[in-house]
């Protein structure tokens, strides 16, 4: 090991010294790898967080408004019948009628990741077209969020305001809807605005009733207890209590014309048929009005197909959004996609006060602008490979890899440190700067070799990680490693060079001796 340690420093020394005679090679490198961080982040797949294997896939299944619970029920088994057929699932729960009676959940719980081939995200890409061919509902699956966000947080949530009628925002909706349904990256797309919910409007003939000595009142608790259901009384058996609930029988209570065939009391106790009561007509009501910063809204909601970024969807959405809304509507976001969009945005300041802080502790350090800026230079430098390698992997940019870009300001700046620390003291020395540079990089070789191996040999275990939480730990791991190999191959050769081209004064006890014309025609050519 030491005889490699020696060979590589002198390898490195007779390659320094030949790149500070064709200082335009730094500059050539320098300017190609800003272009290319430059590049790669802005082409990058962007997301809040990448999904994990959390050993369930839910599944949310919404039927048409005014159905009845065997309705959904029905489906619900199918699902169920669905889950149980693959040998990943070692439970399955179904839930019907929550939170509405047109709604359910399913729950697939798999057996453990050491038992099974297949991640929750290739399962679920399995079941979506199972799911999309049952008929007369919209049933999807659903792998849960990693953050925490609920079971039933879609990636896309893209919220439309405005002061308009409900019925206007419910058409703009709709065209927004239909683009959205062309985009193959966009799965299942809603709207929470529904204007078409079956509806019952039953209305009591006032005079008639009273002829008939029929409260108003009596006529709408018949209706309550014999459709609805109601709880008249409780009773105790074997030290347990029990509701008596009254109701009449599912097949007396399916269509509007089962009214016509219920009674009240009236006068002298005879029963009085509602139908001569009631006009019932059937109509259709929104299912519920959403208002979003005190402005009436619509939602709209949607999941990803494997490999669509969350981000290429909200600026898909946006387009969209420019192209049909008219003045008076604005956009918003809500819930994943809101965070995304937040932490997106905070990933910008975040690096530059990261930079700003470093600078500052730097130039105290040093007593100089001068050298904390030449150090800094190598930041960009650890971007290209950390971008480069998530690239390479498949990564993506959420809040696991901007903690690893963050890191790496930190790591890379230490081999800059060094170099241009030890450079300092060898011209205090009397050392020419040409000289002292050289003399410093080769010396300081060995411990930035040791601080890379250290990082990197680090890194490996979260970049090659499998099990639970894989996922998230890879991206750091990648960015770590691929920003710590490519950026300290570059730094050791970019910090000398550009500290011969900004260090041209003298350091605080410096000794000045006459300089050398060889050195100086060296560095002028």
């Amino acid at each position: 090991m030491e005889a490699l340690l020696v060979w590589t420093s002198a390898r490195y020394e007779v390659s320094l010294r030949w790149v500070l005679l064709r200082r335009w090679i730094v500059l050539l490198i320098m300017a190609i790898s800003a272009g290319a961080s430059w590049w790669l982040f802005k082409t990058a797949k962007s997301e809040l967080a990448p999904l994990e294997d959390r050993g369930v896939i839910l599944a949310t299944v919404n039927a048409p408004d005014g159905s009845t619970l065997e309705y959904t029920q029905r489906y619900m088994q199918a699902i169920e019948r669905i889950g149980m057929s693959y040998p990943e699932f070692d439970r399955v729960f179904v839930v019907t009628g929550n939170p509405t009676v047109s709604q359910g959940v399913a729950f697939l719980r798999t057996t453990d990741w050491s038992e099974r081939s297949r991640s929750t995200q290739l399962l679920s890409r399995e079941l979506l077209p199972k799911f999309a061919m049952l008929p007369g509902v919209s049933a999807f699956p659903i792998t849960p969020p990693s953050l925490g966000q609920g079971f039933r947080e879609r990636a896309i949530n893209f919220v439309i305001v405005s002061s308009d009628s409900y019925a206007n925002l419910a058409s703009v909706s709709q065209q927004i809807l239909a683009e959205m349904a062309k985009n193959p990256g966009i799965v299942q797309p809603d709207s929470d605005l529904r204007l078409n919910k079956p509806e019952l409007f039953i209305q009591v003939d006032r005079d008639r009733a009273a002829d008939a000595g029929v409260a108003v009142d009596q006529v709408a608790r018949t209706i309550e207890s014999m459709l609805g259901g109601r709880n008249v009384t409780r009773y105790k058996r074997d030290a347990e209590q029990y509701d008596v609930i009254v109701q009449t029988e599912g097949r007396g209570r399916t269509t509007p014309e089962d009214i016509d065939r219920m009674f009240v009391r009236g006068k002298g106790d005879a029963m009085v048929p509602l139908a001569s009561l009631v006009t019932v007509r059937e109509s259709v009501s929104p299912r519920e009005l959403n208002h979003f910063n005190q402005r009436r809204s619509v939602a709209l909601t949607a999941n990803l197909a494997p490999g669509y970024s969350m981000g290429e969807a909200l600026e898909f959405m946006d387009r969209t959004a420019a192209k049909v809304l008219k003045p008076g509507y604005a956009t918003e976001l809500n819930g994943m996609s809101r965070e995304f969009r937040a932490s997106s945005g905070a990933l910008g300041l975040v690096f530059v006060l990261a930079l700003l802080f470093i600078f500052l502790v730097l130039s105290a350090q040093f007593e100089s602008f001068v050298d904390p800026f030449v150090i800094l230079l190598a930041v960009p430098l650890s971007m290209v490979g950390a971008l480069a390698a998530m690239r390479l992997t498949g990564g993506t940019l959420n809040v696991y890899s901007q903690i690893g870009l963050i890191t790496l300001v930190g790591l890379i700046t230490k081999h800059g440190i060094l170099i241009v620390e030890f450079s300092n003291q060898l011209r205090q020395q009397g050392r020419a700067m040409h000289e002292a540079v050289v003399e410093a990089a080769a010396l300081r070789l060995r411990p930035i070799l040791m601080t890379t191996g250290a990082m990197v040999l680090g890194a490996l275990p979260l970049a090659l990680a499998t099990g639970a939480g894989a996922e998230s730990r890879q991206q750091i791991g990648w960015v770590i490693v691929g920003g710590m190999s490519l950026g300290t191959l570059l730094t050791i050769f970019v910090v000398p060079t550009m500290y011969t081209f900004f260090a041209r004064g003298t350091v605080p006890g410096e000794i000045t001796t006459p300089a050398d014309p060889h050195e100086e025609a060296a560095v002028a050519h």
